[in-house]
């Protein structure tokens, strides 16, 4: 879905899984120093949007997510999984309950599959399942923004800003009185800096939530039974995760940045040795310079140098070993 965002003026489209909405506006940097200082905002209507409605809806949802959410506040945000049976990460879900409808924007494209998950889970209780992308943007605003919330709309209030479930039909109006627009690469670059996983770019068919420190913001390790809990409790309780997340610093004098799925390797065993990790998104950041996370194998010393492809990295803990 094309965002209406992407006339305005020095908008440069994104591509890939970001594709519809504007990768930047002209300036990288200030669109970043702009978010960190809390001006601004982010055009997120590429995200899915799905909602849940019915007096079953919290207990419902309980039962398949791997959050607990069954006494959820109104208006309190959190974020939830969905699990294969082998306890593989297969959706993420960033929720909100208004007191009648749970509200929840996914990753682009994914809702599809989602909503059908969920529609056959329904059996006999009261719920209903509908996808609200065509009519509902997501728009982030920083962390100590005071852009104004219109009236009427569902705000998502977390450590990292506020997600507003805004009418599509208001976007452009809204963009007009929220401050300077910032791109995609902006936000990744923050979501970068502060250490968030993001679904299909640090995860593939094989990732646990333990690899990525998912566990307790989006897996709450005491309520009921969910799909692929068992992989859960026996990882959590019995052993450690076969991988774990790290932030990377690389070398700022290289001109490219190693891309997603570029190889890590040992910087002691030089450029034969053996594969150890790879990274997962890398970014420029406007005080950091260029940096990224990655996902490595657990017995990796946390102090071991590395190199990403020809690119030097230094390692910064996210997942303890």
């Amino acid at each position: 879905m094309k965002s209406p965002l992407l006339t305005l003026p020095g908008a440069v489209p994104a591509e890939g899984v970001d594709e519809g909405v504007a990768a930047h506006y002209g300036d990288l940097f200030r669109e970043q120093r702009a978010l960190a200082d809390g001006t601004g905002f982010v055009d997120l209507s590429h995200r899915g949007v799905v909602t849940v409605t019915g007096e079953d809806r919290l207990a419902w949802l309980h039962l398949l997510l791997t959050q607990h959410v069954s006494d959820l506040p109104a208006g309190r945000a959190t974020e939830a999984l969905i699990l294969s049976a082998n306890g593989h990460i297969e959706h993420s879900l960033y929720l909100v309950d208004d007191g009648e409808t749970v509200w929840a924007h996914v990753e682009p494209g994914t809702q599809e599959a989602l909503i059908a998950y969920l529609e056959s889970m329904k059996f006999f209780y009261k719920v209903e399942v509908a996808d609200r992308t065509a009519d509902i943007a997501v728009v982030h605003l920083p962390a100590g923004s005071i852009a104004e919330v219109p009236q009427g709309v569902v705000v998502r209030e977390t450590p990292y800003g506020r997600d507003l479930f805004l009418a599509r039909a208001d976007l452009e109006a809204y963009a007009g009185q929220a401050g300077p627009p910032a791109g995609i690469l902006a936000y990744e670059a923050l979501r970068v800096e502060q250490h968030r996983p993001r679904l299909g770019f640090e995860t593939d068919h094989r990732t646990i939530p333990h690899e990525l420190g998912w566990i307790g913001s989006a897996v709450h390790l005491q309520k009921g039974c969910y799909r692929g809990q068992e992989t859960v409790a026996r990882v959590h309780n019995l052993g450690k995760p076969p991988r774990r997340l790290v932030f990377l610093h690389l070398d700022g004098s290289e001109v490219h940045l190693p891309v997603a799925g570029t190889e890590l390797r040992l910087a002691d065993d030089g450029p034969d040795g053996r594969k150890i990790g790879f990274i997962t998104t890398s970014v420029r950041h406007h005080e950091l310079g260029p940096v990224a996370l990655a996902l490595v194998k657990r017995n990796v010393a946390v102090d071991a140098p590395l190199v990403a492809g020809d690119t030097a990295a230094a390692q910064e803990v996210v997942v303890e070993p």
